[in-house]
């Protein structure tokens, strides 16, 4: 399943590294960022989430929530969280069925590991409604922040 500007964000419940239940549905009224990443502890997602946590001020002016999701587990992402001081929410997609809505699943990743979520971008309006989507082959790639930004700043 390919999701597309336009389409209505599929919700869901995910598990947080603080272990709370967070649910897509109730952030209506605010634009939220969902990031997909491969694996907590690597040198591109780190990085990525890093440049993330360094900006959040951009997002808070723009009445944003962002989260990150993987497949690692809520403790995983817990210590993650922790060691790089991130300030969004970081939910665990263990049973790997929000990556698969979102299209967003390797099938093989590096040293064999099936079912890694893929590095994705994704803009939800207030409406719950995707305005921006972007699912990266390369896992060495980061989305266009820039482009993510620029989404952001025409939704009022």
């Amino acid at each position: 399943m390919s999701l597309k500007p336009g389409d209505i964000a599929p919700d869901f419940t995910l598990v947080s590294s603080g272990k709370e239940k967070v649910t897509l549905s109730e952030y209506r009224g605010k634009n939220v960022v969902l990031l997909f990443f491969p694996l907590a502890f690597t040198g591109v997602c780190t990085a990525e989430l890093c440049s993330v946590r360094d900006t959040m001020e951009d997002y808070n002016k723009l009445n944003t929530e962002v989260m990150a999701i993987s497949v690692d587990s809520h403790f995983s992402l817990a210590k993650f969280g922790q060691e790089q001081g991130y300030n969004f929410k970081l939910l665990s997609d263990f049973n790997k069925e929000v990556s698969a809505l979102y299209g967003t699943l390797y099938e093989k990743f590096a040293y064999n590991m099936n079912g890694v979520s893929k590095r994705s971008a994704f803009v939800v309006d207030r409406e719950g409604i995707i305005r921006y989507a972007e699912v990266l082959e390369n896992a060495g790639e980061v989305p266009d922040f820039t482009a993510i930004n620029e989404t952001l700043k025409t939704l009022d």
